[in-house]
Parts: structure tokens; sequence; C-alpha cells
């Protein structure tokens, strides 16, 4: 079996998009930050969330659950880390609204509603499937997840030689 901080330090590698998966209703939202979240399939159009076990948006999602995927912009780091930890209020002092049954946060990068379809145990996570209901994308640059830090993708020219990362 592979050691866990060599398996950390590989996933660590994979750029990935931040979104803030979100339920609820007006009177009481919830959400949470992942990494974790993929399209899965165009007919019928579905995207898969990762959550952990200990998740409390876990806890209020079952089959049929309306749940939200806000893939954040670059100007929307600092709600990452808000809503990656587990002792706020999350939701005070943010700009959202319902929309497509779910919280919508105001600045998002991309927008995915839709219905949960299934929850799959998978290791210490769950995998939710969601039947994707609607979708927009705005005009600003999506934030991403690499080495641990925050930033954005670079498109690369035809051609274009960009030097190696140093070796550490």
């Amino acid at each position: 079996m592979v050691d866990q901080s060599a398996f950390k330090e590989a996933m660590s590698q994979l750029a990935a998009a931040v979104a803030i998966v979100t339920t609820g209703t007006a009177a009481e939202p919830h959400g949470t930050t992942v990494s974790a979240f993929m399209s899965l399939s165009l007919e019928p159009p579905m995207v898969l969330v990762s959550l952990d076990r200990k998740s409390s948006l876990l806890a209020q999602l079952a089959e049929g659950s309306s749940i939200g995927i806000n893939v954040l912009s670059t100007e929307q780091n600092v709600l990452a880390r808000r809503f990656a930890d587990k002792t706020l209020d999350r939701f005070a002092g943010v700009q959202w609204a319902m929309a497509d049954g779910a919280p919508q946060l105001a600045g998002d990068h991309t927008w995915v509603a839709g219905t949960v379809a299934q929850i799959i145990a998978a290791g210490d996570h769950f995998l939710v499937l969601v039947d994707v209901d609607a979708a927009e994308v705005n005009a600003n640059c999506p934030l991403l997840y690499w080495q641990r830090e925050f930033g954005t993708h670079g498109a690369i020219t035809p051609g274009e030689v960009r030097p190696k990362l140093a070796e550490g």
C-alpha cells in the first residue's frame, strides 16, 4: 500500500478547480469548499462531487436534494478558505441568492445546479452524482488549487516553451 504522505504529495501536483458546493434554503443555507469535482456524463448531463464522510454538507444531502456547485473565480480565494473553515458561519456577510433550488454565490466563475441522483460510499469519502438542471459561465478567471496554493490558468500558445519547475 502506498505511503499516505507520498499519496498526498502526488495529489498536490494535480491542478484542480476550486468550488463551493451548496444546498439548503434561503433561511438555512449550507456549503463547503471542494476541489474534487468533475464532469461525469454528457448524456444525460451529470457531474460528480466528492465529500468527506465527516462533511456537515453531506449530512444535508439525500437522493432528490437540490445542489449547487459554485466554481470559484480568482476574486473568491477568500471564500474558498472561509467555506473550508468548520468554525465559521460560512454565509455571514457573503453575497448569495437562491438559484435553481440552491444557494448561488455572487461572482462565481461557473454555476452548475442539479439534483442528487445517487450517493456512493468510496473510502473515507462519498461520491455525490448530480443530474444537472442548469449551468452558466461568467466572464472571469477560474480559481485553481495546485501544490497547496491558489492560482489560475495561463494559456500556452502553440509552440511556446515554458521553463520547467525547479526540482526540489
